[in-house]
């Protein structure tokens, strides 16, 4: 490697770098670059602009409608960082871009040393198990993952039902330094203030009727790691006292003992409820919310998330037809495109499975799509088909339990897929169908 910046050895220096590193003129020009970045992105030679080697651009970033780092880096004369999608051997990628400027004696940035940090826990390209996307919401999104990740920093997941909230807290604990911990899920829809005690700090012999043995706690089982609390709006108010305390204390007592625990965990919670609201109509404990709340993430629903719809089908198709093999033609993916999914992901993975149903092929056509959203309602389709019915309900505990019902008929019995068109847990289902 030619010696390029007088009185600076590069190659020792790109070499040192843990990642792949290259380094770039003031005019986007690849100078250098170190044996990790030829073992990740392949051969290059110098001359070649940044922007056609990662984007395929003939102009820098920012006039392609993207932010530059090294366009950023040159008027902060400081390191940036942002989240793009790299072209690589392997497909599409995010890469998390670091850009360090080298100064020259007059103290403005002669030279850029651009990191490219592999993003692994999102894909932008098909797949079944992990958060896919390329629109520059979810990218805003992945950039803010990717930021608190390394930190212990509570998290608040918010966004509408369906959007992967889930998803989203499992891509936290992955980039988190205690990935190789446990991650514990706890649903908080339908529990009983004491059976949300008892599963998060667990119980002794005696403590009530039927704990026969002792009993550790999901605290106890997430270890290290991450406790994720899906539905935290739905926390019983007694319950939020307690979980307060753990929150301030790290401290805790499994029911029925004395003895005081510390608790060892990162917490990442999600609702898709207006907790704001909650507060000022005394259903939400504030000093709770602001524990909960350090660091919020927006899950944007699939209506914001312009060009990933093709993206994500194939995803949930290759998913759900498990060995077997399944596409959309064009115009179905346009179709599903102009459709307002208010349950979003969860109601497209519907709409696609009762699509797998209907097709004779493995290919899904327009037709095919057009006969699986007509088999398809909404919370709206639902609620305009029942409009004469509105003069009969008598109060809002009644008039939601007949929709349910009807729900459920239509989905054949099948409670889980009544659950998630609801945008409900499975449990929640259970405890508003009998009237609780």
């Amino acid at each position: 490697m030619r010696q390029i910046v007088p009185d600076l050895d590069v190659s020792s220096l790109l070499e040192s770098v843990a990642y792949p590193a290259i380094l770039l003129s003031d005019e986007y020009e690849i100078l250098a670059w170190n044996q990790k970045y030829l073992d990740s992105f392949g051969e290059l030679s110098e001359g070649q602009n940044c922007y056609q080697v990662s984007h395929g651009y003939d102009r820098p970033c920012d006039q392609a409608g993207e932010s530059c780092p090294l366009q950023a880096c040159r008027e902060s004369k400081a390191k940036e960082r942002v989240l793009h999608i790299h072209n690589t051997p392997r497909g599409r990628e995010h890469i998390d871009v670091e850009m360090l400027p080298l100064k020259n004696r007059s103290g403005q940035p002669s030279y850029f040393i651009e990191i490219l940090k592999p993003v692994t826990i999102a894909s932008a390209e098909t797949n079944g198990e992990q958060m896919v996307g390329r629109s520059p919401a979810f990218n805003d999104m992945l950039e803010l993952i990717q930021l608190v990740a390394p930190r212990k920093t509570s998290v608040l997941l918010l966004g509408e039902s369906g959007t992967g909230k889930e998803l989203a807290a499992k891509a936290i604990h992955d980039a988190s330094p205690n990935a190789n911990q446990s991650m514990i899920t706890v649903e908080c829809a339908g529990l009983t203030e004491t059976l949300f005690e008892s599963e998060l700090f667990g119980h002794v012999k005696g403590a009530f009727t039927g704990a026969s043995q002792n009993k550790p706690g999901l605290l106890e089982a997430a270890g290290g790691g991450t406790l994720f609390l899906d539905e935290i709006g739905d926390v019983p108010m007694g319950m939020q006292v307690k979980l307060l305390r753990l929150l301030e204390t790290g401290t805790y007592r499994a029911v029925g003992s004395t003895q005081l625990k510390r608790a060892d965990f990162r917490l990442v919670s999600a609702t898709n409820k207006d907790l704001p609201a909650m507060i000022a109509r005394g259903e939400f404990r504030e000093d709770l919310y602001y524990r909960i709340n350090a660091f919020p993430i927006v899950l944007p629903p699939l209506r914001d998330r312009s060009g990933d719809m093709a993206l994500l089908s194939q995803s949930l198709l290759d998913k759900l037809a498990g060995k077997a093999s399944y596409r959309l033609t064009k115009e179905a993916v346009m179709r599903l495109e102009s459709e307002h999914f208010p349950g979003n992901i969860r109601e497209l993975r519907n709409v696609l499975e009762r699509g797998m149903i209907f097709a004779r092929s493995n290919i899904l056509d327009l037709s095919v799509l057009e006969r699986s959203l007509k088999n398809h309602a909404s919370l709206g389709d639902i609620a305009k088909n029942e409009g004469d019915e509105l003069s009969t309900w008598t109060d809002l505990k009644t008039q939601q339990r007949r929709y349910l019902h009807r729900l459920l008929q239509h989905c054949h019995g099948d409670k889980q897929m009544a659950a998630d068109i609801a945008g409900i847990s499975a449990r929640s289902l259970y405890r508003k169908l009998e009237g609780e």
